[in-house]
């Protein structure tokens, strides 16, 4: 895919890690062949992470992040330094930056020990090569030089290669389908929809039914009906936004396999049988409990927001109790989970695979059930077994 048809979500994210004044700034602006980064002498010029999305060749669309330096000091240092674990959690590759005349120290040995606790690829690249030397012990090392563009192509080549092994070879739905299958997407227009436009999953959904040589046709609720009518036989499948579940399930007769978008995107990003797991939480639910509701996208909320407002309000007349609600949106994801009884999270299609399992292992770790919106409002219209039996979870 083209940048422009890649899905922030879908793009390879390569973070650029080291202590301050490697030449993080300077590599990242000469892998990317833009003047990307800021880059002085003085230490700590970067002060948040910078992102770039581009098309790298051989990889196609990534996201580039350029990291401050990780022994940053003093109070704003110390803010610094929590940024740049944070973007461990979506990082796919890592590249730790190290200043070719200087020895590794305990700032390369804790970053190593983060990458391989959480089971990222990463390369070391010894910058600055054009002051000097260094002996190559590992096939994961390289000399590099920012300033004269040294071994740059061959950096790009070992990236890719470690690219190769991180990919998400999983289909959203394409593992079902046959050629030739007709697979109804229903997909409610109301005034949380954006104008003009499909939203991500229904869009991405849409791709692999065409890449599967399978048929889609598009209905509203309420001419579901009719279109079922219409067809010629039944669908292979029927998916449906989650907010209509209830209505649709008595719509689309049983012998249809029936699920939901959100469901897919679940299973697409390496969370669904976690997801059933924990909406079988909500039945044991306490009054009072605290419920945290998460975004990966940031949005404008409307009157009939979905994780404002729908959820809430169908997990208060599911359970018949009343819960403190907790919102969060975007990159904004607590590392302390113990105070919450549940977590419900949205999809994840803007969030790559690795943050979603980063999210994912938090919750499990600290023992708190893990769901998501399409798996939640499935357990609120009583369906959820009927929306899970196309796929074996056993």
């Amino acid at each position: 895919m083209s940048l422009n048809n890649t899905p922030s979500g879908e793009r390879i994210h390569i973070g650029f890690f080291g202590r301050r004044n490697a030449g993080k700034s300077s590599l990242v602006n000469a892998v990317t062949g833009q003047e990307l980064s800021v880059v002085s002498d003085v230490k700590g010029t970067t002060t948040d992470p910078v992102y770039k999305a581009m098309e790298l060749l051989p990889l196609g669309a990534v996201e580039i992040i350029d990291t401050p330096g990780y022994d940053d000091e003093g109070m704003l240092g110390e803010l610094r330094v929590k940024k740049t674990r944070q973007i461990l959690a979506k990082t796919d590759i890592a590249v730790l930056v190290v200043d070719i005349s200087a020895e590794m120290g305990d700032c390369e040995n804790e970053l190593i020990g983060l990458f391989k606790e959480r089971e990222i690829p990463y390369i070391i690249v010894y910058n600055k090569a054009d002051l000097g030397g260094r002996e190559i012990n590992s096939p994961n090392e390289i000399t590099v030089s920012a300033k004269d563009k040294r071994n740059i192509h061959q950096l790009k080549e070992k990236i890719g290669k470690l690219a190769e092994k991180a990919g998400n070879d999983r289909r959203i739905i394409g593992d079902l389908l046959n050629a030739g299958d007709v697979v109804v997407l229903v997909t409610p227009i109301d005034e949380s929809a954006p104008k003009g436009r499909m939203i991500l999953p229904q869009v991405q959904t849409l791709r692999d039914i065409l890449d599967s040589e399978a048929i889609a046709v598009f209905s509203k609720p309420e001419q579901l009906s009719d279109t079922l009518e219409k067809l010629s036989a039944p669908p292979r499948i029927v998916v449906t936004d989650s907010q209509v579940f209830g209505t649709v399930s008595k719509i689309v007769p049983e012998s249809i396999p029936l699920t939901s978008f959100s469901i897919l995107m679940a299973r697409y990003k390496g969370f669904f049988e976690t997801a059933v797991k924990g909406a079988a939480a909500i039945d044991s639910l306490d009054d009072g409990a605290k419920i945290l509701i998460s975004e990966g996208c940031t949005h404008h909320r409307q009157c009939g927001d979905i994780g404002s407002v729908k959820l809430p309000n169908m997990l208060k007349k599911y359970t018949g109790k009343n819960f403190e609600i907790i919102l969060t949106s975007g990159r904004d994801f607590p590392e302390d989970l113990t105070e919450y009884s549940l977590v419900i999270h949205c999809g994840g299609c803007m969030l790559n695979e690795k943050e979603i399992a980063y999210r994912r292992r938090l919750a499990e770790m600290q023992g708190v059930p893990f769901t998501n919106y399409g798996t939640a409002l499935a357990k609120f219209s009583g369906i959820l077994s009927r929306s899970i039996e196309p796929f074996d979870i056993s």
